[in-house]
This record gives C-alpha cells, sequence and structure tokens, in this order.
C-alpha cells in the first residue's frame, strides 16, 4: 500500500508557520491578560475589515456565536425558524436552546444549500397554518455560498431576520460581496477544520447593527451591564485571548490558503468531471467559494468509500443522516420522504481529502484511486 492519505492533517499548517504561532503564545502569556484583552480587540477589528462589516463580537465557538444572535434578536417565543436539514447540528440547536421552533427546508441538488423555491413553500404552508415565522438561517455549506441575495429579498418582503450561518464559509463571496454580510448577522466557526481556525473552540458574531452587537458583548459576559449587575439572561461565551493570538497569526496566511484551496479545488473539479459516476457541487453564478470540505455525491458511495480506505486514502460523511429524520427532532413529525433532495444527498454524498497543504500527488492518487473503482465495476 502507498503512503496514507488523512482525511485532515492540521499539522502540515503548523510546519510552515508554528514558530508564529509559538511566539503567539507566549506573549499572552507573559502579559498576564488571558480574557478580554488586545488581542481579542485586534481580532474583531481586523476580522471586521476584512468581512467589511462594522461590528465583530469574538465569542466562545460558533455555536454560542449563532444562540447569542438569536438570543439578542429576542424573537417571539415559540415562532418558527426556517432552516436546513443538511447542515451540522448546531444550526438546529441554537434554535430550540432560544425557545423557537426548527422547520426544515429541502435544499437544492445542485450546490447542497436551502433551495429558496423550498424556502417559499415551507414558510407559506407556515403561514396557511396560523404559525409564526420570525427568521431564516441560511447555511453556506461546504464553504460553497448559499443563493443569499434571493434569500435576503425573500426575508425582506416578509419581515424575517436573515441569519447566516457561514461556519463553514469564512472567506467566501458571492456577487464580489463577502458571504455573512446579507443578513442581519452572521455566525463564524473557529474550530481546528475551518477555513480560519484555532487551536480549540472559537467563534465570531459579524454585524451592521450595532446595538445588536452591544447586546451581544452583554449576553457572552453573563448579561451583565455593571459590576455585578445583570439585565439579562447571559451565557458564559467569551474567546479567550490565546486562541485570538493564534487566530492573528494564521490571518496574515488566510489569502494564501484560500488560494491553495481555490487551486486544490479546480484540480480536484477538473478531473473528477471526468468521471461520469461522480457529480459535483456546482456554487451559484457569480460566487467564489472558500471551500472548507471538498465534497462529491458518488454512485456507490458506501463501496467507494472502504475501498479508497482498504488504500489508504481517508473520507467522510458529511452527513449521513439528515436532521429532520434523527431521533431528537422527532416530535417535529418530520418522515422519511419530506425532504427529497437532502435525504438523496444524504445518501451520495462523499467528502474527500482536503486542506491547504495536501500535496498535488497526493490529490492525484485520490483521483485515481476513484477512476480505479469505477473502473472495476
Amino acid at each position: 500500500m502507498s503512503s496514507i492519505i488523512p482525511f485532515l492533517d492540521i499539522k502540515r499548517a503548523y510546519q510552515v508557520y508554528g514558530h508564529l504561532l509559538e511566539e503567539a503564545v507566549v506573549r499572552v502569556l507573559k502579559s498576564g491578560q488571558y480574557l478580554n484583552g488586545p488581542e481579542t480587540e485586534a481580532l474583531e477589528r481586523e476580522l471586521s475589515q476584512y468581512l467589511g462589516v462594522r461590528y465583530a463580537v469574538g465569542v466562545s465557538s460558533g455555536t454560542e456565536a449563532l444562540y447569542l444572535i438569536l438570543k439578542a434578536l429576542d424573537l417571539p417565543k415559540g415562532s418558527y425558524v426556517l432552516l436546513p436539514s443538511f447542515t451540522f447540528v448546531a444550526t438546529c440547536e441554537v434554535v430550540v436552546r432560544a425557545g423557537l421552533i426548527p422547520h426544515f427546508v429541502d435544499v437544492e441538488a445542485e450546490s447542497g444549500n436551502i433551495s429558496p423555491q423550498a424556502l417559499e413553500e415551507a414558510y407559506s404552508v407556515l403561514i396557511s397554518q396560523g404559525r409564526q415565522v420570525s427568521a431564516v438561517i441560511a447555511v453556506s455549506i461546504f464553504g460553497i455560498p448559499a443563493r443569499l441575495r434571493e434569500i435576503a429579498e425573500f426575508c425582506a418582503k416578509r419581515g424575517l431576520y436573515l441569519i447566516e450561518d457561514i461556519c463553514q464559509a469564512f472567506g467566501a463571496e458571492l456577487e464580489g460581496k463577502k458571504v455573512g454580510t446579507f443578513g442581519i448577522a452572521s455566525a463564524t466557526s473557529f474550530y481546528p477544520t475551518k477555513t480560519l481556525s484555532c487551536a480549540g473552540d472559537g467563534g465570531m458574531v459579524f454585524t451592521h447593527d450595532e446595538k445588536l452587537a452591544q447586546k451581544i458583548r452583554i449576553l457572552k459576559e453573563h448579561g451583565q451591564t455593571g459590576s455585578y449587575y445583570y439585565e439579562y439572561h447571559g451565557v458564559n461565551g467569551r474567546i479567550d485571548e490565546i486562541q485570538c493570538a493564534i487566530l492573528r497569526v494564521k490571518f496574515q496566511y488566510f489569502q494564501r490558503e484560500k488560494t491553495l484551496r481555490a487551486d486544490l479545488a479546480s484540480f480536484y473539479e477538473e478531473e473528477l468531471r471526468k468521471i461520469p459516476q461522480v457529480r459535483l457541487l456546482v456554487p451559484p453564478h457569480g460566487s467564489n467559494p472558500n471551500y472548507s470540505i471538498f465534497s462529491i455525491r458518488a454512485e456507490k458511495r458506501d463501496a467507494l468509500r472502504a475501498f479508497l480506505e482498504r488504500n489508504g486514502i481517508y473520507t467522510r460523511i458529511y452527513y449521513p443522516l439528515p436532521l429532520h429524520l434523527q431521533p431528537v427532532y422527532r416530535e417535529l413529525k418530520f418522515k422519511e420522504g419530506d425532504l427529497p433532495e437532502t435525504e438523496a444527498l444524504c445518501r451520495e454524498i462523499l467528502s474527500l481529502p482536503f486542506y491547504p497543504y495536501l500535496k498535488l500527488e497526493e490529490a492525484k492518487r485520490v483521483v485515481e484511486m476513484i477512476e480505479a473503482f469505477y473502473e472495476a465495476g
């Protein structure tokens, strides 16, 4: 067997700029200020400028970022939030945690993102039943922008808040505008697998809305508005100075790594188009993805995955069972067949080895092994 090709190898990035990461961590340790310090302030400023928003608030995770947005908006308890079923569970769990009701919407087959047509249909059904709908969470899955312009227009016409989950898509663009700037607020994650990542958990909220940003800052500090004085039920949602210092180093390499990701994605796309049993996810027109995960739709998916693993190539499945069929959401009364595009995607999706420092010869071997599997019948 040839050498192993892992699904993800975080250590390769460390080999490029690990010495700078170490210097940054030691700098924070020597400072004695580990929370709410200059590293957090600088990171918020740098990333808000990059994204083109007025405010950025560092928080403890992408999950907490989404939750804090929902909590700060103070949406009517028991109202509905429309969101895709094809996403990580955090997108939905925060809705329940905020006292709201998730309602799953089908995806479009091309991109794997929420379908504007299905969104319209789901909204109409809920309204016809006398339900109150308050928001939409649009996920840009795998780094592929959702149809955010259309979704933003849909929300504006109906008085709904658009919240963007860009946890897998920081740095992606649509129509020359950064993903994360189309709605009232957006949430990103700095989990180690993301396009901009720390060495643990971390996240950030982005918004143009000053009052929303101020309230999120209060909520993430236990709802405290004065010394031991609390006006809101808050959370412990801070990001720490060490993670911010690490992120500031990595942000210096972000554009370089974005280019490396784009080059690798282009290679995969060019070569995999030649294999009829493989379908690529297609970003919307006018978009510039920033892939955190590169996924294909594959015939005989499970057999292909097993074959690749036998040949030292490791893959993952995001996501084998959609949220609307998960046991934890059975009370929402979705059943198999309700979201056909989502369910088909979950049966076919396969995520390939993909990270900025994956070598071209390794990517070639991934493609060669996929070809070999289908040629063997």
